[in-house]
């Protein structure tokens, strides 16, 4: 199966893209694309429990299970006033 990837702000400048193509497995969960994109992107790892994800615009959970053609954004903490 194939999804795009959506990153924002930090995650965005570490994988060096807002936005990639990735093949998974046809099980695949969010879960299962990050540890793909940490795999791809070590630094990215740090951020995993401070992040939200959302699936074609609506916000889930890492076991969400993942369709062909997904969108799937990652979202890191918000800061500043």
């Amino acid at each position: 199966m194939r999804v795009t990837v959506l990153l924002f702000a930090r995650l965005r400048d570490i994988a060096g893209a807002s936005e990639l193509a990735r093949d998974v497995a046809p099980d695949a969960t969010i879960g299962t694309l990050w540890r793909q994109l940490a795999g791809e992107y070590p630094a990215l790892v740090q951020y995993e429990h401070s992040m939200s994800s959302a699936v074609n615009a609506d916000y889930a959970r890492m076991d969400r299970a993942l369709c062909d053609g997904d969108e799937v954004a990652f979202l890191p903490p918000v800061s500043g006033g």
